[in-house]
Protein backbone atom coordinates (compact mmCIF):
# COMPACT_ATOMS: atom_id res chain seq x y z
CA UNK A 1 0.00 0.00 0.00
CA UNK A 2 1.32 3.41 -0.87
CA UNK A 3 2.20 5.85 1.89
CA UNK A 4 -0.56 8.27 0.86
CA UNK A 5 -3.13 5.53 1.56
CA UNK A 6 -1.65 5.00 5.02
CA UNK A 7 -1.93 8.74 5.59
CA UNK A 8 -5.53 8.70 4.36
CA UNK A 9 -6.50 6.08 6.94
CA UNK A 10 -4.59 7.82 9.74
CA UNK A 11 -6.45 11.03 8.92
CA UNK A 12 -9.70 9.11 9.48
CA UNK A 13 -8.43 8.06 12.93
CA UNK A 14 -7.38 11.65 13.70
CA UNK A 15 -10.78 12.99 12.65
CA UNK A 16 -12.49 10.47 14.92
CA UNK A 17 -10.21 11.44 17.83
CA UNK A 18 -11.17 15.08 17.29
CA UNK A 19 -14.71 14.14 18.36
CA UNK A 20 -13.35 14.01 21.90
CA UNK A 21 -12.36 17.65 21.60
CA UNK A 22 -16.03 18.54 21.09
CA UNK A 23 -17.65 15.95 23.36
CA UNK A 24 -15.00 14.63 25.73
CA UNK A 25 -15.91 10.96 26.19
CA UNK A 26 -12.24 10.09 26.61
CA UNK A 27 -8.78 11.23 25.65
CA UNK A 28 -7.63 12.48 22.25
CA UNK A 29 -7.27 9.04 20.69
CA UNK A 30 -8.75 7.50 17.55
CA UNK A 31 -8.35 4.29 15.56
CA UNK A 32 -9.31 2.98 12.14
CA UNK A 33 -9.22 -0.64 10.95
CA UNK A 34 -8.80 -1.36 7.24
CA UNK A 35 -8.93 -4.57 5.23
CA UNK A 36 -8.32 -4.80 1.49
CA UNK A 37 -8.27 -1.00 1.21
CA UNK A 38 -11.73 -0.79 2.78
CA UNK A 39 -12.46 0.87 6.13
CA UNK A 40 -13.98 -1.77 8.40
CA UNK A 41 -14.32 0.27 11.61
CA UNK A 42 -13.53 3.64 13.13
CA UNK A 43 -13.61 4.37 16.85
CA UNK A 44 -12.45 6.79 19.51
CA UNK A 45 -11.59 6.59 23.15
CA UNK A 46 -14.78 6.32 25.25
CA UNK A 47 -13.28 5.63 28.70
CA UNK A 48 -15.13 8.48 30.42
CA UNK A 49 -18.54 7.47 29.08
CA UNK A 50 -18.08 3.68 29.12
CA UNK A 51 -15.36 1.82 31.03
CA UNK A 52 -11.59 1.61 31.46
CA UNK A 53 -11.19 -0.79 28.52
CA UNK A 54 -12.90 1.51 26.02
CA UNK A 55 -9.71 2.67 24.32
CA UNK A 56 -9.96 3.59 20.65
CA UNK A 57 -8.14 0.46 19.45
CA UNK A 58 -10.26 -1.90 21.56
CA UNK A 59 -13.46 -0.18 20.43
CA UNK A 60 -12.35 -0.42 16.78
CA UNK A 61 -11.55 -4.13 17.24
CA UNK A 62 -14.98 -4.76 18.78
CA UNK A 63 -16.72 -2.97 15.90
CA UNK A 64 -14.64 -4.75 13.24
CA UNK A 65 -15.23 -8.15 14.82
CA UNK A 66 -18.96 -7.48 14.97
CA UNK A 67 -19.05 -6.28 11.37
CA UNK A 68 -16.99 -9.21 10.04
CA UNK A 69 -18.65 -11.73 12.36
CA UNK A 70 -15.40 -13.11 13.76
CA UNK A 71 -12.64 -12.37 16.26
CA UNK A 72 -9.87 -13.16 13.76
CA UNK A 73 -8.99 -9.92 12.02
CA UNK A 74 -6.03 -11.26 10.07
CA UNK A 75 -5.50 -9.32 6.89
CA UNK A 76 -6.43 -6.10 8.70
CA UNK A 77 -4.33 -3.05 9.50
CA UNK A 78 -5.08 -0.73 12.41
CA UNK A 79 -4.22 2.97 12.43
CA UNK A 80 -3.96 4.55 15.87
CA UNK A 81 -3.24 8.19 16.66
CA UNK A 82 -0.97 7.10 19.54
CA UNK A 83 1.18 4.05 20.16
CA UNK A 84 -1.03 1.30 21.58
CA UNK A 85 -0.82 0.72 25.32
CA UNK A 86 -0.15 -2.83 26.60
CA UNK A 87 -3.89 -3.61 26.78
CA UNK A 88 -4.49 -2.42 23.24
CA UNK A 89 -1.42 -4.12 21.82
CA UNK A 90 -2.52 -7.38 23.44
CA UNK A 91 -5.98 -7.01 21.90
CA UNK A 92 -4.41 -6.29 18.50
CA UNK A 93 -2.20 -9.37 18.85
CA UNK A 94 -5.08 -11.61 19.96
CA UNK A 95 -7.28 -10.32 17.13
CA UNK A 96 -4.47 -11.36 14.75
CA UNK A 97 -4.30 -7.93 13.11
CA UNK A 98 -1.37 -7.87 10.68
CA UNK A 99 -0.06 -4.31 10.99
CA UNK A 100 -0.20 -1.30 13.29
CA UNK A 101 0.52 2.24 12.18
CA UNK A 102 0.63 4.86 14.92
CA UNK A 103 1.44 8.54 15.31
CA UNK A 104 2.66 9.75 18.70
CA UNK A 105 4.28 7.49 21.27
CA UNK A 106 3.41 6.50 24.83
CA UNK A 107 5.89 9.04 26.22
CA UNK A 108 3.98 11.86 24.51
CA UNK A 109 0.75 11.02 26.34
CA UNK A 110 2.52 10.15 29.59
CA UNK A 111 3.84 13.74 29.62
CA UNK A 112 0.23 14.95 29.41
CA UNK A 113 -0.51 13.10 32.64
CA UNK A 114 -2.19 9.95 31.32
CA UNK A 115 -1.66 6.86 33.49
CA UNK A 116 0.41 5.00 30.91
CA UNK A 117 2.52 1.93 31.40
CA UNK A 118 5.63 2.96 29.54
CA UNK A 119 6.23 -0.33 27.77
CA UNK A 120 6.82 0.37 24.08
CA UNK A 121 5.00 -1.79 21.54
CA UNK A 122 8.33 -2.75 20.03
CA UNK A 123 9.37 -4.27 23.38
CA UNK A 124 6.01 -6.05 23.80
CA UNK A 125 6.29 -7.45 20.27
CA UNK A 126 9.78 -8.77 20.94
CA UNK A 127 9.06 -10.18 24.43
CA UNK A 128 5.81 -11.79 23.30
CA UNK A 129 7.16 -12.96 19.95
CA UNK A 130 4.20 -11.30 18.23
CA UNK A 131 3.99 -11.33 14.45
CA UNK A 132 2.25 -7.92 14.31
CA UNK A 133 4.20 -5.52 12.09
CA UNK A 134 4.73 -2.10 13.69
CA UNK A 135 5.16 1.29 12.01
CA UNK A 136 5.49 4.42 14.14
CA UNK A 137 5.48 8.17 13.55
CA UNK A 138 2.83 8.20 10.81
CA UNK A 139 1.55 11.77 10.51
CA UNK A 140 3.45 12.53 13.70
CA UNK A 141 3.02 16.31 13.40
CA UNK A 142 -0.76 16.00 12.97
CA UNK A 143 -1.06 13.53 15.85
CA UNK A 144 0.99 15.81 18.13
CA UNK A 145 -1.24 18.71 17.13
CA UNK A 146 -4.24 16.63 18.23
CA UNK A 147 -2.62 16.18 21.66
CA UNK A 148 -1.86 19.91 21.82
CA UNK A 149 -5.47 20.79 21.01
CA UNK A 150 -6.65 18.45 23.75
CA UNK A 151 -4.12 19.95 26.19
CA UNK A 152 -5.60 23.37 25.47
CA UNK A 153 -9.14 22.35 26.42
CA UNK A 154 -10.58 23.90 29.56
CA UNK A 155 -12.68 20.83 30.29
CA UNK A 156 -10.41 17.84 29.97
CA UNK A 157 -9.99 14.80 32.17
CA UNK A 158 -6.73 12.92 32.55
CA UNK A 159 -7.21 9.32 33.66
Amino acid sequence: MENNLHEKYMKIAIKEAEENLEKPDGGPFGACIVKNDKVISVARNMVLSSDATAHAEVNAIRLASEKLGKYNLSGCTIYSTTEPCPMCFSAIHWAKIDKVFFGTNIGDVKRLGFNELTIPVFAMKKMGKSKVKLHGNLLLVECRELLNKWKGLKKRVVY
